[in-house]
């Protein structure tokens, strides 16, 4: 039974069909426990999932890093089988600085940085603070999937509605009927629904009997404009971190159109458009998301 540096969590193997030999792992923080998956061996890649996903969202890029780096993959804290920990700050600047503490305490110096939809704008405030020097641990390279960005505009009216107090009571009177309407959601966020990997539905569903999770999107959609706000402003600050960006073209929850206006404060950058996926490239073409991913962590370079 190993031990993670620097934490004295243990970690126990997960079913292989999940998470490719992965450990699965418990850090204290905030008031709670968070759960991780640790796999592979090298420098250290940490992968951030998005709005309703958890570290199942990388049961395809694990294994196929593991060979090359020491993977890290949290449900971030209310999401998952994370706890769902009440008054802590579940903004994205928050939630970034959290994504930090929990790298410093891993022990880990240097590290490259993966986030998705959600996720990607936490990583990009998690570069930001990165970069102001309020933290040990140093940003190698970024890579954002589909990333909330403030040129997309869907996500500017949704989010904002959902967190308004008449929003927030329609989102909690459909959780009744939620059974029924999840496979319809989870479906919108493939390009091709026939690609939905066997299984994906069942495992994207076992969080939810973990009283929460609902609340806990709540609570971040409830800041989602000040976010946004904060995330333009952020933005132009990163430019010289060495950045992937990766999107799918029928993305129908973060729009493709915004990839080129963002990828212009990333000079040093490259943008892949997965050709008829939507907003899952890393489960709907992972073989060629995990080859690009690969080939830009272990070269610094990406055909563009």
């Amino acid at each position: 039974m190993a031990v993670m540096p620097g934490d004295g969590e243990a970690c126990v193997s997960l079913h292989p069909e999940l998470s490719g030999g992965a450990d699965e792992c418990w850090m204290d923080i905030e008031g709670g426990r968070m759960r991780y998956l640790r796999a592979g061996a090298g420098p250290a890649l940490i992968l951030l999932h998005g709005l309703m996903g958890y570290s199942f969202s990388w049961r395809f890029t694990l294994p196929a890093l593991a060979p090359y780096a020491t993977v890290y993959a949290p449900d971030m804290m209310g999401a998952g089988f994370s706890d769902r920990v009440a008054g802590i700050d579940y903004s994205m600047r928050g939630t970034a600085r959290r994504i930090l503490t929990f790298i410093e305490r891993l022990g880990i110096s240097s590290f490259d940085l993966l986030g998705t939809s959600h996720g990607g704008a936490v990583a990009m405030f998690a570069a930001a603070e990165c970069l102001g020097g309020n933290v040990r641990p140093q940003l190698r390279r970024l890579v954002l999937v589909a990333p909330v960005n403030p040129n997309s505009a869907h996500g500017k009216w949704l989010a904002p509605f959902f967190g308004s107090d008449f929003g927030a009571a329609l989102f909690r009177a459909s959780i009744a009927r939620m059974s029924f309407l999840y496979p319809y959601w989870h479906a919108r966020m493939y390009g091709d629904r026939r690609r939905i990997p066997p299984g994906t539905l069942e495992g994207y569903v076992a969080p939810l009997a973990k009283p929460g999770l609902f609340e806990h999107a709540l609570q971040i959609v409830r800041t989602w404009t000040q976010d946004l706000r904060e995330l333009e402003a952020t933005v132009p600050k990163l430019a010289s971190i060495p950045t992937l960006l990766m999107w799918g073209s029928k993305d129908s929850a973060v729009y493709a159109s915004s990839a080129e206006p963002l990828a212009t404060h990333f000079p040093n950058s490259g943008l892949i458009t997965f050709p008829g996926v939507g907003h899952l490239p890393y489960e709907e073409c992972p073989q060629d998301f995990n080859r690009a991913l690969i080939d830009f962590l272990m070269n610094e370079r990406v055909d563009v």
